[in-house]
């Protein structure tokens, strides 16, 4: 079995994963969408909030044969798998690894925190523990933190609420 990803449209996530569930109950397969707590201000007030990590994506772990592929192609919502050339392509196991210590096997990112921008970081505390990471921006208000981290063979700026980290020397 091999980790895929599904294009949908943005804010689409929860509905294809019900489809999925609904449409294909025999496929054996685990549904993954990352999200991350996050803490909001308003009206001096903080709240928690839920938002999704890599919106428009969903992530599936299956066998992908020819009548798989064409069953999911049939999925009202999704926009396209990734794919090469030739064949849906799988997402490699050490970056589908990252982003499984990041919701720790879960879908939810708990909240971490910071130390301070342009800083190479590690998390010391919560579920992204020894990952690494360069602060890109701290909102210190909302308490938010933009970290630039490699996730699906790319460099992304994951948005994440801050705790705790300490400076690589």
């Amino acid at each position: 079995m091999q980790w895929y990803a599904l294009f949908v449209k943005t804010g689409q996530e929860e509905v294809m994963r019900k489809f999925l569930e609904t449409l294909l109950p025999d496929a054996d397969m685990r549904i993954l969408i990352p999200k991350r707590k996050l803490q909001e201000r308003r009206m001096g007030k903080v709240y928690e909030k839920i938002r999704t990590l890599l919106p428009g994506y969903v992530l599936i772990k299956t066998e992908m044969d020819v009548s798989f592929y064409y069953q999911l192609k049939q999925m009202p919502g999704l926009l396209s798998i990734l794919r090469d050339e030739t064949e849906p392509m799988s997402i490699p196991e050490h970056e589908i690894a990252v982003i499984l210590a990041l919701t720790n096997h879960g879908d939810v990112i708990e909240l971490s925190e910071v130390y301070k921008e342009g800083d190479k970081i590690k998390v010391s505390k919560g579920p992204m523990e020894g990952l690494e990471g360069i602060i890109e921006s701290y909102d210190h208000r909302k308490k938010r933190l933009k970290i630039r981290l490699e996730l699906l063979g790319q460099v992304k700026k994951v948005d994440l609420g801050a705790e705790l980290v300490h400076k690589q020397v």
